[in-house]
């Protein structure tokens, strides 16, 4: 706490002379409509999706349209992204002959995905693709592009997606501030003698606990989601296969006995329950394949029920490892948002649980 008549230091950001958001504590938006509008060029534009194969070739061509808003919010070094954009893509399309020597159509196409948003990034967004000629030949062709131009696109959103979940064009700023942050805590030992003297004992054992859990490479993600049902409602969605199945769209096999086994999302992720009790609160062991061998993790949901027909479920998934068997740094945010994207608000759009 700061003594009387001092603020808190990281707010302060206009009387430093270099300005610096420390730690990245306060509000900083980005705008990252250009540099959307670039990351979609880059990855949309000039691309062949076919080359002859039945005689069709598909390219597409220039990104026409990319409307909306796109930015990043950074707030206590969180990284909140935000964005709703219209994309419009053209494509050249060409039907030869059987001998593939004389060609029958050339045309050209539009792809149009009307809304990418930050609220279904879990989601393959629609997509409407058109074709200039009509005809039998002009229909195969855009049959072509649905084949193969619209998993491209899909995927390309996808890692667009990603990248602004890191931060888009501001992840190499927040990159850069974390690398300072921490050069100037190695190297400003502290100055205030009273407080070493107070709590030098709690402060060394802390950050060797820190220090500790940071060499064991393990994370801790917590989170807390409001759904308006019953507790006992949303407990059993969670320990029912039919219903995980239901809102996955993917197999799942759960015990609902302690000590039992479960397996969801079509076996990638499997476990054991450790501790339940009925609308109060799961506990369980969770591995997912792509780890390492031996990891397991464990996943705490206590629900709450604060008023009749509201129920708080509060997360804490520990011991996930920072990166997988095969070295991907990605495992922490790719749980989280699996956790946000692919469980809590699936169950909301199936089960009419919304906020």
């Amino acid at each position: 706490m700061a003594r009387m008549g001092e603020g808190d230091k990281r707010w302060i950001v206009e009387d430093r002379p270099d300005g610096t958001n420390v730690h990245n504590w306060h509000w900083s938006e980005t705008n990252c409509l250009d540099w959307s509008r670039n990351f979609f060029k880059n990855l949309l534009c000039n691309k062949t999706l076919l080359s002859g194969e039945g005689n069709l070739y598909v390219r597409t061509k220039n990104l026409e349209k990319l409307e909306g808003e796109a930015y990043v919010n950074v707030r206590k070094g969180k990284i909140i992204p935000g964005y709703e954009l219209n994309l419009v893509l053209s494509y050249v399309a060409e039907a030869k002959d059987s001998d593939g020597d004389s060609v029958i159509l050339s045309t050209e196409g539009s792809v149009e995905v009307p809304y990418i948003s930050d609220e279904n990034a879990g989601e393959d967004p629609d997509i409407r693709v058109t074709i200039k000629d009509d005809g039998p030949v002009a229909k195969r062709l855009r049959e072509a592009f649905l084949a193969k131009g619209k998993p491209f696109v899909f995927e390309k959103i996808r890692e667009y997606v990603d990248a602004m979940a890191k931060g888009g064009p501001a992840k190499d700023d927040l990159e850069g501030k974390k690398v300072v942050a921490k050069k100037a805590s190695s190297s400003s030992p502290s100055t205030d003698v009273g407080n070493v003297g107070n709590n030098s004992g709690s402060t060394v054992k802390d950050n060797k606990r820190k220090e500790e859990k940071k060499r064991e490479g393990f994370k801790t993600i917590t989170m807390s989601e409001k759904f308006y049902c019953r507790a006992k409602d949303m407990y059993e969605i969670l320990m029912d296969e039919n219903r995980w199945k239901g809102f996955t769209q993917s197999n799942a096999r759960i015990s609902k006995e302690v000590g039992g086994e479960f397996s969801v999302f079509d076996g990638s992720v499997t476990g054991r329950n450790v501790e339940l009790q009925e609308g109060k609160l799961i506990v369980q062991n969770w591995r997912f394949g792509s780890w390492p061998d031996g990891i397991v993790s464990q996943v705490r949901l206590a629900f709450e029920e604060p008023e009749s027909g509201v129920t708080i479920i509060k997360l804490t998934h520990s011991d996930i490892p920072e990166e997988d068997r095969y070295g991907n740094a990605t495992v922490v945010e790719n749980t989280e948002r699996g956790w946000r994207d692919l469980i809590f608000h699936k169950i909301r759009a199936v089960f009419g649980f919304g906020m």
